[in-house]
């Protein structure tokens, strides 16, 4: 049970009840991880433009991005996260066994070259921000990835720990 008063499906006016159409249109369900954001129009608006945002990207797949969810969360403590984002990449062929060996060592999560690469510096910038040096991007760019990718995939690994500490402070319950 969350700490806040969420509003529910039938009790939504507003832009709430807007983006709890399209979720449901799109999703089947509305996730608490949107639900917890309710109270305020204004957030839930921004986080569910962050999604669509996200969902559509041309570049960063979304593999990639559940694997920095993940891997952000699991640093974080998330359970909601940790296992919404293991669900989402068993989907994509990742099995348990295998996501418990990448949690202890991400370089061995299942990417092509490119992609890890963004992986494991997106964990660097989200972990020790200061370490990050030109040479670290260089290498980005070096493999084809744009300073917008490389500036997005670091946002979105930042924030994903903003989305944990929201989650965790107000005790979501994991989707049924």
């Amino acid at each position: 049970m969350s700490l806040l008063n969420l509003i529910e499906k039938d009790d939504a006016t507003g832009r709430v009840a807007e983006i709890y159409e399209t979720m449901i249109k799109n999703m089947g369900f509305i996730p608490n991880a949107f639900k917890v954001y309710s109270p305020s129009e204004y957030v839930l608006d921004k986080q569910f433009a962050n999604l669509g945002h996200y969902m559509r990207h041309k570049t960063l797949g979304g593999k990639l991005l559940a694997f920095i969810r993940l891997l952000v969360s699991e640093q974080e403590q998330c359970a909601y996260c940790v296992g919404m984002n293991s669900g989402i990449l068993l989907q994509y062929g990742v099995l348990p066994e295998m996501l418990e060996g990448i949690k202890h060592d991400p370089s061995t999560a299942p990417l092509d070259e490119k992609e890890l690469a963004m992986l494991l510096f997106v964990l660097n910038v989200v972990k020790n921000s200061n370490g990050i040096v030109q040479a670290d991007v260089d290498k980005l760019r070096s493999l084809g990835w744009s300073d917008t990718d490389i500036l997005e995939a670091a946002y979105h690994g930042a924030s994903q720990i903003g989305a944990d500490k929201i989650f965790n402070a107000f005790k979501i319950e994991s989707d049924r």
